[in-house]
């Protein structure tokens, strides 16, 4: 069974929506800068998304009053844009059958179809799975400055959103999705392996439409945590660079909606033909020098999709910035496709590490990669490591082929996970 793409969302310091990513990919601009979400001692750049809480809950028509984590606020936007752009609206969920702008001209998939009739006059499967690393953290840190000064005061109803759950739940409740809801936490590579699982549920007919993705807030929790490593850069990241000292934090959320053949409102995107999940377990944070890991997920998500290495048009790598990691995935890289390793570049100079969600939106770029014919510039980039000699894309890239695109995320501990992308034969509908 084929699973295709049918929906995006994006939420990035670069933007609100698809079409603001795209534009500010397209101009290089970045969205790096200082923190101003809460007080911090921290002097480091991190990729905030320029709205506010207040802002966000205007936006998506929630009272000013109500307690919300900025995960899920986050999480709202980019995951109602994705079910609203597969045609999955609040309509679809309640069992109307209209159809969408997107609905599909070819005659195979027209409502004459008797297959497609039949299976329309049954309300559609929908489900969530969210990723997420921090939960409602910003919320908990607000409650625990009222309550360290005195136990008594703190407003319990922040403490409630703190686990990653609550997120999912809040965002699932605005989606009006109730078929199917679950969390995702296994670090940077959460995002992609929620993609996976819900692929994996739409192969064995326990779902006809899945929102996958991500969702992650700036807090300082994660801050100081990432500080406490030292892998934090109090400059600008420069991924797969030679003086890469490492990474900048982000916040944002990105989701796709994947559906088979058989529930399709719209024509797709392009196909999700290839996913893996390794856990190499080397370290509690780091990679293995060799690159094992990002090995096997990378060689195991192209084997799973049926294709050769040689027919990877781009690949959307991990490239935090961190010393370890890029000279690990670039290992690995050189081990698949030895001295034709594809066009490749991080994007996370533009977004920052946004963590949980990271995969979420890196998998909307790679979708758009493919649907425009677009690659993304990894910016920064002066001389590359000595470790591979590997030298990223530098420019933007717009109207060329691309067919099938890679695109990694590695968590702690060696949780490794990667998704292939590739076009498909079905004629493309209308633009974005």
């Amino acid at each position: 069974m084929k699973i295709y793409v049918t929906g995006l969302g994006v939420v990035s310091g670069i933007g609100i929506g698809v079409s603001e990513n795209i534009e500010a990919l397209r101009q290089g601009k970045h969205g790096i800068g200082k923190v101003t979400l809460f007080p911090t001692a921290l002097d480091v750049p991190v990729s905030e998304v320029k709205h506010s809480n207040e802002e966000l809950k205007q936006l998506l028509g929630i009272p000013p009053q109500r307690t919300v984590s900025r995960t899920a606020l986050l999480g709202m936007v980019a995951a109602k844009e994705a079910l609203e752009d597969a045609g999955l609206n609040q309509r679809t969920l309640q069992h109307a059958q209209q159809p969408s702008q997107h609905t599909l001209q070819d005659s195979q998939y027209t409502q004459q179809d008797t297959q497609h009739t039949q299976q329309d006059s049954q309300p559609l499967r929908i489900g969530f799975i969210s990723a997420t690393s921090v939960g409602g953290m910003d919320l908990s840190e607000h409650f625990y400055e009222s309550f360290k000064e005195n136990p008594e005061r703190g407003r319990l109803r922040e403490v409630i959103s703190h686990d990653c759950g609550a997120s999912t739940e809040l965002i699932a409740s605005h989606l009006g999705i109730n078929d199917f809801i679950t969390t995702i936490s296994t670090a940077c590579s959460s995002a992609a392996n929620a993609i996976m699982l819900g692929a994996r549920m739409i192969k064995h007919g326990l779902l006809d439409a899945v929102v996958v993705g991500g969702t992650d807030a700036l807090c300082r929790f994660t801050l100081n945590g990432f500080n406490s490593l030292m892998i934090l850069d109090k400059a600008h990241c420069r991924p797969f660079d030679r003086s890469r000292t490492g990474l900048n934090l982000g916040e944002g959320a990105g989701y796709l909606v994947l559906q088979p053949e058989s529930s399709l409102r719209r024509t797709p995107y392009c196909e999700l033909s290839g996913y893996a999940n390794t856990n190499e377990a080397y370290h509690q944070t780091g990679s293995s020098p060799e690159g094992d890991g990002a090995f096997l997920s990378m060689s195991e998500a192209i084997a799973s999709s049926g294709i050769s290495p040689e027919e990877i048009d781009y690949i959307n790598v991990h490239g935090t910035g961190t010393p370890g990691n890029d000279a690990s995935e670039g290992m690995a890289l050189q081990r698949i496709f030895g001295e034709h390793v594809p066009p490749f570049s991080s994007v996370k100079a533009f977004i920052g590490h946004t963590l949980g969600a990271s995969e979420g939106i890196e998998a909307v770029y790679s979708v758009l990669s493919i649907y425009k014919g677009m690659t993304y510039p990894n910016l920064n980039f002066t001389d590359a490591m000595p470790e591979t000699g590997l030298i990223p894309e530098t420019t933007f890239r717009e109207g060329i082929p691309v067919r099938h695109v890679l695109s990694n995320s590695f968590g702690f501990g060696g949780n490794n996970s990667s998704l292939l992308f590739s076009a498909t034969n079905i004629p493309q509908g209308t633009n974005l």
